[in-house]
Parts: structure tokens; sequence; C-alpha cells
């Protein structure tokens, strides 16, 4: 959704001689402000409710407007939650620029603790970003074994070689006991040993680093604005540091990113206001999607991930009883098609959604310079 720029730069409060229009013009400011809070909230609530709803985005390309809703935590899905976080990133920073922002001691707190906040999630996005190229290794490997099972007619040699390349995928995705936290470890490892997102230079994380810790931070002293500052500026601060912490969280439970076993939702909301419900509402879910998952958590619950896991388990199973002349090859077909169409899909949205967690990186580091210019142009009350 395109931000509302008409008003951007313009001042609520003029400055004339006469004290009783000043008073009218101090007014009209305060309503004002009080409709752009309104308007923001609504925008907020809309976007998060349209995650969750069979209908398109909004702000969706006519293309895509014509297609029917996606799954939840889906490539696409997760591509609409951060189109969804980008768009009330971008009203969120036309309410700063269009109301007077006075420098009370609560707001700047809450600027500061936002800007802590954008911090960790450069990590997470970072931490995501080489999640995603670990996703993508799966898929290789479920390619091989596609290829490998398309022979026809079967032979022991194609199924050997299916039967090695499930095998390792089914290890990467944590399916079975014995080895999987070890290649696991090795891979969030390797991941923060790549090259970061903003500068290209190595970036190196402590192997204790952890996703989860990171979302624990960030939600702690969230704390919705009281009193008089529930109609102002901390209101808005409130509401994106409470957007920015879901996505982060939903994009932590999604990717393998070096998560530890409980993930916990991160969220108290006050439920009566329709952008906290809506919020709420994705976090519920998501939260079920992690109860209905019967092994360790460690980060994974992109739905294109589990549908390879059931997949590949049959697969494994279909391999390790395989006996030449093949007698399943109609069987087993339906399945190989049905990995095949995974992977084809995930080739084309895991690179999409990559290079939009990098756009995500970068308009975090531009919101963060904007925000300390605010603090910094801010009078004091």
């Amino acid at each position: 959704m395109a931000p509302s720029t008409e008003l951007q730069g313009s001042s609520f409060l003029r400055r004339i001689s006469i004290r009783r229009n000043q008073i009218v013009s101090m007014d009209v400011t305060h309503e004002q402000q009080l409709e752009e809070l309104e308007y923001f909230q609504k925008h907020v609530s809309d976007c998060l409710s349209e995650l969750l709803s069979p209908s398109p985005l909004p702000y969706s390309s006519s293309a895509a407007a014509s297609r029917p809703s996606v799954p939840i935590l889906s490539i696409p899905w997760l591509k609409n939650l951060l189109d969804v976080f980008m768009s009330c990133e971008t009203e969120f920073k036309g309410f700063l620029s269009t109301v007077q922002i006075s420098k009370s001691p609560s707001l700047e707190k809450g600027l500061q603790e936002t800007l802590d906040r954008s911090l960790k999630s450069l990590d997470i996005c970072n931490a995501v970003v080489n999640g995603i190229d670990s996703v993508t290794q799966s898929r290789r490997l479920a390619e091989i074994a596609v290829t490998a099972l398309k022979k026809r007619p079967l032979c022991d040699g194609s199924v050997r070689r299916a039967k090695r390349a499930l095998t390792s995928l089914l290890a990467g995705l944590n399916i079975e006991s014995g080895g999987s936290s070890n290649r696991r470890t090795t891979s969030r490892a390797w991941s923060f040993g790549q090259r970061s997102i903003v500068s290209g230079s190595s970036v190196h994380v402590s192997k204790n680093w952890s996703a989860t810790k990171q979302i624990q931070a960030m939600a702690a002293n969230l704390v919705p604005p009281r009193g008089a500052e529930a109609s102002g500026p901390a209101m808005p601060v409130y509401i994106m540091s409470s957007v920015m912490v879901l996505v982060m969280w939903v994009l932590v439970a999604a990717v393998p990113c070096q998560a530890s076993n409980v993930l916990v939702a991160p969220l108290q909301l006050p439920k009566h206001q329709s952008w906290a419900s809506a919020a709420l509402n994705i976090q519920e879910r998501v939260g079920e999607e992690m109860k209905g998952k019967e092994k360790r958590f460690g980060g994974g619950l992109m739905e294109e991930m589990q549908r390879m896991e059931r997949i590949g388990l049959s697969l494994l199973e279909f391999t390790e009883r395989f006996r030449f002349p093949a007698e399943e090859e109609e069987e087993v077909a339906e399945k190989v098609e049905e990995m095949d169409e995974i992977c084809r899909g995930m080739e084309v949205g895991l690179e999409g959604l990559q290079r939009q967690v990098r756009v995500v990186f970068h308009r975090l580091v531009r919101s963060r310079l904007e925000i300390v210019s605010v603090l910094d142009q801010a009078p004091a009350m």
C-alpha cells in the first residue's frame, strides 16, 4: 500500500501572534493526531486480518489478486507477511512525519527500545537468509531423489541413489533421532560464517547465539502506553514494535535459523483493540502449528518443508522395501510427482523470499536512521 505522503513535512501547529488562534491550532493538531492514530491502527488491523482471510491482500498485484488464498506459513504466505510488515512500517513513518512529536521521557524510551528491537531484527534477518540457504540444500536433495525415482524401469542403482538423498534430506529436516542434532548444529554454525546481507563481509556470531533469545529480548518491556499517552505518538511506537516482534517470531518459527527447542508466543496484547486481536489470531494459528508438530522443535514450520518431510518419509519407506522388479511403480509415482511439484515451487519461491528478507533488512537500517533523526529534532516537553 502506498504511504500517505501528502502531509509529510507540513506542520499542524501554525505559529501566529494571537494566543487564541494558537490554542485553536493546537486543538486542531491534537484532533488530527487522533485521526492519524486511528488510521494507523485500522491499517495495521486490516493488513494483519487479511493474512488469515481467504481474500487476496488489498495491495497485491492484479495477477496475485486472482489467486486463491495460500496456506499459513507457506512461502507465498510468508512473502505476504513481509509485505504487510513493510506496509505497516511505511505508515508508521508517515505518522511520525505528520504529527508534532515532543520528546517526553516515555516516548523517548519507547523509540530507543524500538531502535534496539530493530537491531535484533537485523540479526534475525541475517539468520533467516542463511536458514533459507539450508532449506535450498534440502530442496536439492529432494530433487536428486525425484530424478532417481522417475527412472523407468526402476532399478536397484536408482533406488539406492534416491535412498541416500532421502536419508540426508530427512536428517537435515531433523526427522531422524540419530545424528540429526549434530547435523543441524553444524549447519547453523556454518550459516553465521557466511557473508552479511548489508556489507558482504564475514559475520562471526557465537554458536551460543539464539534466535529464540533474541525474540524474548525484543518482547521484554513491551507494554502498552497508559493514560494520555495512549492517544499520542507512544501508541503507534508500541504497535509497530509489536508488529516487528510478531513478524520476526513467525520467521524464526518458519525457517530453521538457530532457534532453541521452545519458541513460546511472545506477545501479550490488549485484546479489545482490533489490531491487537488480529495479531493474536496470527500468533495463535502459528502456535497451533507448533503444537501439531510432533518432532522436536528447531524451527522449520514452513508449509512446504512439512509436506516435504511427510512425502520424504513415505518415499524412504518405499526404497527400503524395494525389490527388483518393482511392483509399486505406479503407487509411488504419485508421491514422486507431488515431491517434484514442491521442489519446483520452492526453487522460485525461496529465492523470492530470501530477496524479500534482504529488502526488509535494508528497510530496517533506513528506519533506524529516520527514528534517530526524529529523536534529535523533537523538542523536549
